[in-house]
């Protein structure tokens, strides 16, 4: 009997290690309820003629230099129409610690020939007492979802992303993801901020987008995301996987406009079209997360924040030792200013 109690217990401790050892490998997921997941308040406020506040709903904007007359023309197509403002939602990231895993595909897993043992992972505490720190490696993907043209959410078509739903970039099958070094190229602009007064002036961006939206001249910081260069899987400060899912879909926001594949939609440049922007600003996005808990229930009366804001309220009930817990989605909606109106000749 005595035998037959210790098998078992060998047994119990042999399928609870393997158990341990495949939990990381786990690919969780939910496909993303277009209706009751997404903070829609985020598209506000809408404006119109220039300056002149459609719908607004409390919430928050910037001036981002688009047209101030009442009218506005383009050249090609021919179009006449009036200065429009929203935010749009038609791009999702999902941040993983499973190469190939889709959580926004419904968790979803594909074989990858490449990068297949790059799991995510988050390191213990290093040091101990208060300047203890943790650091971590995650995969991202990233995809096209134009929902608010799909859905008709604007009178205007041509001031609405119309490409396909589609899974442009995915962080595996990228080999500066995981290299800082080979990162750099992309970004060589980015090397002179590394030093103590650079990494100093990240403070006054964490406290801008606190108040507001984030400096858009301290391109070098992510707020209190912490630091956006290099544009790779590894986070130096993990604080909790919120903080460290924003920041990675943040940086790849920014690896996308290095890369030229990324365009700005804002501004007076905007009224006619998109145009490239090498350098991002940040201001131009707000994030809501999707996955594992919808970002719907309003906080101050918004549910959704820019760029940098620090995460402490939005984390809450979002970290779990659990299967589902270590991987993020998040909605991004990008500030566009265009010219909506009729285009002459159809």
């Amino acid at each position: 009997m005595k035998k037959t109690f210790m098998a078992l217990g060998f047994l119990i401790t042999g399928l609870l290690s393997s158990l341990s050892v495949n939990a990381d490998e786990i690919c969780t997921g939910k496909f993303p309820n277009l209706i009751t997941d997404v903070c829609w308040s985020c598209m506000f406020p809408i404006k119109l003629f220039g300056s002149t506040n459609l719908v607004s709903d409390g919430q928050e904007d910037f001036d981002s230099g688009g047209s101030a007359t009442p009218f506005c023309f383009c050249g090609n197509p021919p179009k006449v129409g009036i200065p429009t403002s929203f935010w749009e939602f038609d791009m999702m990231t999902d941040v993983t610690t499973v190469p190939g895993c889709f959580p926004l595909l419904g968790g979803v897993r594909v074989n990858v020939g490449v990068n297949s043992d790059a799991f995510g992972q988050i390191s213990d505490d290093q040091g101990g007492g208060i300047s203890s720190t943790r650091d971590s490696f995650m995969q991202v993907n990233f995809y096209l979802n134009p929902a608010m043209y799909v859905m008709g959410a604007i009178l205007d078509d041509t001031c609405m992303d119309q490409r396909g739903m589609d899974v442009p970039w995915v962080s595996f099958a990228d080999p500066t993801h995981n290299d800082d070094e080979l990162a750099g190229i992309l970004t060589p602009y980015a090397f002179p901020f590394g030093s103590m007064v650079a990494i100093g002036a990240m403070s006054a961006d964490a406290v801008a987008a606190a108040a507001g939206f984030p400096l858009s001249t301290i391109f070098w910081a992510a707020g209190s995301y912490g630091h956006m260069y290099p544009l790779t899987g590894h986070n130096e400060a993990h604080l909790s996987m919120e903080q460290t899912a924003r920041l990675q879909t943040t940086r790849i926001l920014a690896k996308l406009h290095a890369a030229g594949t990324q365009w700005a939609a804002m501004g007076s440049g905007a009224m006619c079209g998109y145009y490239p922007q090498i350098i991002m600003d940040k201001r131009q996005y707000k994030l809501t997360r999707l996955y594992p808990k919808p970002e719907t229930a309003k906080i101050d009366g918004k549910c959704c924040g820019p760029i940098g804001r620090s995460t402490i309220l939005t984390e809450s009930n979002t970290e779990f030792p659990i299967p589902g817990y270590k991987d993020f989605g998040y909605g991004i909606f990008r500030k566009r200013d265009c010219c909506g109106g009729v285009t002459l000749g159809n």
